[in-house]
C-alpha cells in the first residue's frame, strides 16, 4: 500500500455510555447499486510485487486459480501479468500509478494512450474489470489533488471512445484518514479543506455508478485506541450485545470496526447529499509479524481477523446502516513483500510467501472454496504447473530417497503409477512427505516446485496419501511410513497386500547414498 494513512478515531464516553441500548432499524437503503442476486459479493487479493524470486506470471496465475482465487487487484497494469491472466476467467483491477497522474491528467492524447495501452490491449481476453487511478492521492501527495479528478475524467472519456465504460469502472483508492470523527458513523465527514476534490469526484462516481474506493485497516484502529477500541471488535470476534458499539444518534449496532468504518464512509457521503455510491474496500488486512513495537502483529491475529473477514463478506450481512449491501473487499496482501523497507509489518501483511508456501493457514472452509490453503479442511502437496521436469525430478528423488517418502504406489504394477510423468508421480511423492511431516507448510515447497491444495489429486484407484489419512474412521491417522520393527527392515504392505521390501531397501539405499554425497539445498524441502 502506498500510505496506510494514520486513522484518527476518538472514541468518547458516548461509546460506553450507550451500551445496551436497543438497537434501532436501519434507515432506508438508497444506494441503486444494491446486491443482484447474480452480483455475489467477492473477496479479492492485492497482488504487490516487491518480493524477491518472485514466481512467473504464468505460475502466478495457476496458483491463483488452485487458490480460487478469482479477483485480484494489481498496482500498476503489468503487461507480463496481464498476458498471464488472459482467458483464466480472473477478474482484475490494474491501477494508475501516483507517479503517472500529472502526465495523464494534463493531456487527453496520454489518457487515451494509457487506456489503449493498458486496457484495449488485454480486453476482453483479460477480463479487467476496473482500473484504480493513483493510490491515497488526497492525503500522501496533495500536491497532485487538483489533476486527480481530470485524470480521472480523461480516462474514463477514453474508455467510452472504446466502449468499454460499462465494463469497467473507474475510481481512486482513498485512505482512512480521508474521513474525520469516524466514530460514531453518523458523526463522520470527509476532510473540509480537500471538499473542492471531494466533492466533484463523489459527483463523478455517482454519474458513472463507481464505487468510493476505500483502504480500511481496523489493525490501525486498534492500534492507536488501545484501551478504547476492544481487540474482538476490530478481530470479527463474537461478542456480547453489552460490548457492542453503538451509534448514539442512529440506534444502530456494530460488532466489529471494520463496518464501522464502511458505514462513516457512507455518513460521510450523504453530507454532501450523494447517497447511491458503493464503497469498495480496496485495502484490509492485518500483519502477521511485527517489532516491539506493534505487539499484536502476530500469526494468530492475522489468521483470525482475514478468515473472519472472508466469513463476514461471503455471508452476505452489509453493514448496519445497509445490510442490503455488502461491499466487495481486496485483501491486503497476497505476498509477503520482503523487499519492502522497514518497519518489519510492512513487508509481512501477506497471506503466502514469495514461493508460494502459505505463512499461514486461514479457516474458511465453510465459504465455499475461496483460498484453499484452510487447516479445517484436508490439505495436500502437490507439484506445481509450469516447473520443469529436470527440476521436477530431482526434486522426486529427494523425496523418495533422503526425504523417505513412501513412493510404493508410484512403482511399475501399482495403483498410482498411472499416469506415468514426472508431474504426476512428484505430486504423489510430495504428498506422502507432506503428510508425513505433520503437514506443516515447510515441508511442501521443495524451492518452488509444489504447493499445497485442498482439492485431492487422487484419481481412479489411486488414493494418495492425504486421502487414506481423511478416509480413516478409526479416529488415528493412517501413516505413509511404517513404524516399529517393519519400517526398519523395510517392509511395506501395499494396499493389494504385496510386500515390496525390495522397492523399500532400494529406497533405503538410496537415502544413505544421497545423505553421504549430497547437501543440495535446491532438492530439500525449504
Amino acid at each position: 500500500m502506498a500510505s496506510f494513512g494514520m486513522v484518527s478515531v476518538f472514541f468518547t464516553a458516548v461509546f460506553f455510555l450507550c451500551y445496551g441500548i436497543p438497537a434501532g432499524s436501519s434507515p432506508a437503503a438508497q444506494i441503486k447499486q444494491t446486491q443482484d442476486p447474480k452480483d455475489e459479493p467477492f473477496v479479492g487479493l492485492n497482488v504487490g510485487t516487491e518480493v524477491s524470486n518472485l514466481v512467473s506470471p504464468e505460475a502466478l496465475v495457476s496458483f491463483l486459480q488452485v487458490q480460487k482465487i478469482a479477483h485480484v487487484r494489481l498496482y500498476d497494469a503489468s503487461p507480463d501479468i496481464l498476458k498471464a491472466l488472459a482467458r483464466s476467467k480472473i477478474r482484475v483491477t490494474i491501477s494508475v500509478p501516483n507517479n503517472q497522474l500529472l502526465a495523464i491528467g494534463s493531456s487527453n492524447a496520454t489518457a487515451v494512450a494509457w487506456i489503449s495501452r493498458n486496457v484495449v490491449a488485454y480486453y476482453p481476453k483479460t477480463l479487467i474489470t476496473g482500473i484504480a487511478v493513483g493510490d491515497e492521492v488526497l492525503t500522501t501527495v496533495p500536491s497532485y489533488a487538483p489533476i486527480l479528478v481530470p485524470a480521472i475524467e480523461l480516462l474514463y472519456s477514453a474508455l467510452v471512445a472504446a466502449n468499454l465504460h460499462n465494463e469497467i469502472k473507474i475510481s481512486t483508492p482513498h485512505a482512512a484518514s480521508l474521513i474525520l470523527d469516524t466514530f460514531p458513523p453518523s458523526q463522520a465527514f470527509f476532510n473540509q479543506s480537500l471538499s473542492s476534490e471531494i466533492v466533484p469526484l463523489l459527483q463523478f462516481l455517482s454519474r458513472t455508478s463507481s464505487p468510493l474506493m476505500m483502504n480500511l485497516y481496523p489493525y490501525y484502529v486498534f492500534m492507536e485506541n488501545k484501551g478504547v477500541v476492544p481487540l474482538d471488535n476490530s478481530l470479527f470476534k463474537p461478542i456480547a450485545p453489552s460490548k457492542e458499539m453503538v451509534d448514539p444518534n442512529t440506534l444502530l449496532h456494530y460488532t466489529n470496526v471494520l463496518d464501522a468504518m464502511i458505514d462513516a464512509a457512507y455518513f460521510s457521503m450523504k453530507n454532501f447529499n450523494i447517497t447511491d455510491v458503493k464503497v469498495l474496500v480496496t485495502e484490509t488486512g492485518w500483519p502477521s509479524k511485527g517489532d516491539s513495537k506493534e505487539p499484536y502483529a502476530t500469526i494468530d491475529y492475522a489468521d483470525t481477523y482475514n478468515s473472519n473477514l472472508i466469513k463476514h463478506v461471503l455471508d452476505k450481512t452489509g453493514t448496519p446502516l445497509h445490510p442490503e449491501t455488502t461491499s466487495n473487499v481486496y485483501i491486503y496482501e497476497l505476498f509477503n513483500e520482503d523487499l519492502r523497507s522497514p518497519p518489519i509489518s510492512e513487508a509481512n501483511w501477506g497471506l503466502f510467501n514469495g514461493n508460494l508456501t502459505p505463512v499461514y493457514l486461514l479457516h474458511v472452509s465453510e465459504t465455499g472454496g475461496f483460498l484453499a490453503n484452510d487447516t479445517t479442511n484436508q490439505t495436500y502437496c502437490i507439484a506445481m504447473d509450469g516447473v520443469d521436469s529436470r527440476t521436477l525430478q530431482a526434486a522426486l528423488d529427494w523425496a523418495c530417497g533422503p526425504g523417505q517418502a513412501n513412493c510404493t504406489e508410484i512403482q511399475p504394477g501399482e495403483s498410482c503409477y498411472k499416469p506415468n510423468n514426472v508431474k504426476s508421480h512428484a505430486s504423489y511423492a510430495f504428498d506422502s512427505y507432506y503428510q508425513k511431516e505433520g503437514k506443516v507448510s515447510e515441508s511442501c515447497d521443495f524451492k518452488g516446485a509444489a504447493m499445497i491444495t485442498t482439492t485431492d489429486p487422487s484419481h481412479g484407484d489411486c488414493a494418495f496419501p492425504g486421502s487414506k489419512k481423511e478416509s480413516n474412521n478409526t479416529g488415528q491417522a493412517n501413516s505413509t511410513e511404517p513404524s516399529g520393527a517393519a519400517n526398519r527392515l523395510g517392509l511395506i504392505t501395499s494396499r493389494s497386500g504385496r510386500v515390496v521390501a525390495l522397492v523399500r531397501a532400494f529406497q533405503l539405499l538410496l537415502a544413505t547414498h544421497f545423505s553421504l554425497f549430497f547437501s543440495i539445498p535446491m532438492l530439500m524441502p525449504r
